[in-house]
């Protein structure tokens, strides 16, 4: 199993407790049946809101309440949870008795004090259902400072697995998840402000076989390779720690479309292993089927190939922003291939024509060694012509003549011996060289300008 790197995040928006009455809690009997409708209702009167399963039994309770008994010993590697696979409704419970009772941190706690939320290192949570919990604070592996003392065995027992977890909107801020195992989780609008993320993994990795099952069972859209985790939508701020943090590596990448980077710190990133492969949004839009194996619609791939170029574009816009100008334009490039696709995808024949030809011309402005190839390839190309026109009328000419006129004639100032009219072949190639050589000296020119000064 990869090792993933602590991701630190929090959300702004806030989901306080509602407090309630005796009378009112009394109006929502305690449900006996196991349906979870039967208790949505009565969650809700309780004040507790993000609870959707029903309350596991007694004999469970004791169970979870001998886990939290455990002594802690980071050196033996020994929690409350590790290698225990849990499920939502554990985890519901144990927010909701939290510190005997006072239940999970919120959002207003962060900034009053250094309340911890549930000790979740080494816990087996893959492919859960964790969509919309108050999990800010959570230990998910050890605090920087017991990181830099434990050894690579210590951390990576401490690292909780979270592999294609379901985090939709999760409270993630200010969690602890050095080297956590983040494989594949769909983090989309989570809140990670705050978050220490260092070392974190978000992409790559091969589910073990006796995995499967398992994380079938709990997300049956799971894939069985790993894909990057989904961050679309997700919130940073200046407190989220990413240094180090993996998005991307030569397998796959985490998806980050209307990510909210919140001037999140990206230097700290290796962002080589990213450029080396697409971003996560890329990767499934150019992929024909779904995670199920079925194929996805015209809509759905338009739609996907929209927010390709999206996600890149934002990636470059910020990484421009805090100066590292060689990798924002890694991105912006790969935003112009997926626009390319959206307008194939489009109907739109012209647009897309147009763009390959600036693509292979000069890579939109990012791949000058083309423009250059493509000049000398025109300018040889038709010294060739000439030559081999020479072959059956005067005059004839020697190679170096013949490279002088084909220069002259690609920037427009071809010239002619007087035994040469205008009707002759050689002004016809000619002035053929000097149409081409006017197109691509405007797309040379146009596709530098749009890069260099953003016009």
């Amino acid at each position: 199993m990869q090792k993933t790197s602590l991701c630190h995040c929090t959300h702004v928006h806030v989901e306080e407790k509602i407090p309630m009455t005796d009378t009112e809690t009394k109006t929502v009997p305690k449900p006996t049946s196991r349906s979870r409708a039967a208790w949505t209702p009565y969650w809700q009167a309780q004040g507790q809101p993000w609870r959707t399963e029903p309350e596991i039994d007694a004999a469970r309770q004791a169970e979870m309440a001998e886990h939290l008994h455990t002594r802690l010993d980071i050196k033996r590697g020994q929690y409350p949870f590790r290698d225990v696979t849990l499920t939502r409704a554990d985890i519901e419970w144990l927010l909701a008795t939290h510190e005997n009772g006072r239940g999970p941190v919120f959002i207003q706690d962060l900034g009053r004090s250094d309340r911890w939320g549930l000790d979740l290192r080494g816990a087996d949570l893959r492919g859960l259902d964790l969509h919309r919990l108050p999990l800010a604070r959570t230990r998910f592996a050890l605090t920087a400072t017991e990181w830099l003392s434990a050894t690579p065995e210590q951390r990576e027992w401490a690292a909780a697995h979270l592999e294609g977890a379901n985090l939709f909107k999760a409270r993630l801020e200010r969690i602890h998840g050095i080297q956590a195992h983040f494989e594949g989780a769909d983090l989309r609008l989570a809140h990670l402000e705050g978050a220490i993320l260092y070392r974190t993994r978000f992409c790559g990795g091969t589910i073990p076989p006796e995995d499967l099952p398992r994380l079938r069972e709990r997300r049956p859209d799971f894939p069985a390779q790993l894909a990057g985790a989904d961050l679309s939508g997700a919130f940073m701020n200046t407190g989220t720690d990413l240094d180090e943090t993996i998005l991307g590596d030569a397998t796959s990448c985490a998806q980050i479309a209307n990510l909210h980077w919140g001037e999140v710190n990206l230097t700290v990133l290796p962002w080589r292993q990213v450029r080396l492969t697409r971003l996560g949004d890329e990767w499934r839009a150019r992929t024909a089927l779904t995670p199920a194996g079925k194929p996805k619609d015209r809509a759905t791939r338009l739609t996907e190939f929209e927010n390709a170029v999206r996600a890149n574009r934002q990636l470059a816009v910020i990484l421009c922003a805090q100066g590292m100008n060689e990798q924002a334009d890694a991105f912006a490039y790969r935003a112009h291939l997926c626009e390319r696709e959206v307008l194939r995808r489009e109907g739109n024949a012209g647009g897309y024509l147009g763009s390959l030809f600036l693509d292979l011309l000069a890579g939109y402005g990012y791949r000058p060694v083309r423009s250059f190839i493509a000049y000398l390839i025109i300018i040889f190309g038709f010294m060739g012509l000439y030559l081999l026109n020479a072959q059956f009328v005067a005059p004839h000419l020697t190679w170096d003549e013949a490279l002088v006129l084909s220069v002259s004639s690609f920037h427009g100032r071809g010239f002619f011996a007087t035994t040469i009219s205008l009707g002759d072949t050689y002004a016809r190639l000619a002035a053929g060289e000097a149409v081409l050589g006017l197109i691509i000296e405007i797309s040379f020119i146009a596709t530098f300008t749009q890069r260099f000064f953003g016009k």
